[in-house]
């Protein structure tokens, strides 16, 4: 059985906080693949400036091009319309049934999983995993998990460092400073931005 970490995102576009983020966990948890899901829609918020799913796609699978155990899927892409995690999660059982999923999110999307449409399918499905914005967050998110979710049935990992903070809406409202974006972007990611002409307004 290998462990997939499974993580999530618009990606509009990917910068390095992302790569960070799975990498931090693909180290903690020995996790032997990190899959990029680029979403189609948005189900919880519509994005600004989005670019085309093509383009996310390409950004995903440049990102990672030369990082070891990392593949980028279109499950959602190909899906179209609205995408929930319980239907990625189901989709993705049939494609590595024997593997052990570990579904990545930050604090702010772990506090919410009670919420989120058939949350016990994804329980059932998957290991939540949350890295948390500060240390001080351990403490809320181990008591929403052990007085909210895991008496649904969840099981999760609460990771004990936070990652370092960068927000896609930065990166497009920065999009003309190559030089600040110098070390938050993959350099073959801002060429192909630049190529492209993605988020200029």
């Amino acid at each position: 059985m290998s462990g997939l970490g499974i993580l999530g995102g618009t990606f509009n576009p990917i910068h390095n906080g992302h790569i960070m983020l799975a990498e931090y966990c693909k180290k903690e948890l020995a996790l032997d693949k990190i899959i990029l899901i680029p979403t189609y829609t948005p189900p919880h918020k519509e994005s600004k400036n989005l670019a085309s799913e093509t383009h996310r796609m390409n950004m995903c699978k440049i990102a990672c091009k030369n990082l070891r155990g990392y593949t980028v899927s279109d499950v959602e892409i190909k899906r179209k319309g609205k995408s929930y995690t319980y239907q990625t999660l189901n989709l993705l059982k049939e494609e590595y049934p024997n593997d052990k999923f570990y579904l990545i999110m930050g604090a702010d999307m772990f506090l919410t999983l009670h919420e989120w449409k058939n949350p016990h399918e994804i329980f059932k499905n998957a290991v939540m995993t949350v890295i948390p914005r500060d240390k001080s967050d351990c403490k809320d998110l181990k008591s929403y998990y052990n007085n909210v979710i895991m008496p649904m049935g969840a099981e999760a990992v609460i990771l004990s460092e936070p990652v370092i903070q960068v927000s896609s809406t930065f990166v497009r409202e920065n999009i003309y400073n190559a030089e600040l974006l110098e070390n938050l972007v993959d350099k073959n990611v801002f060429k192909y931005i630049e190529k492209n002409k993605l988020y200029r307004v």
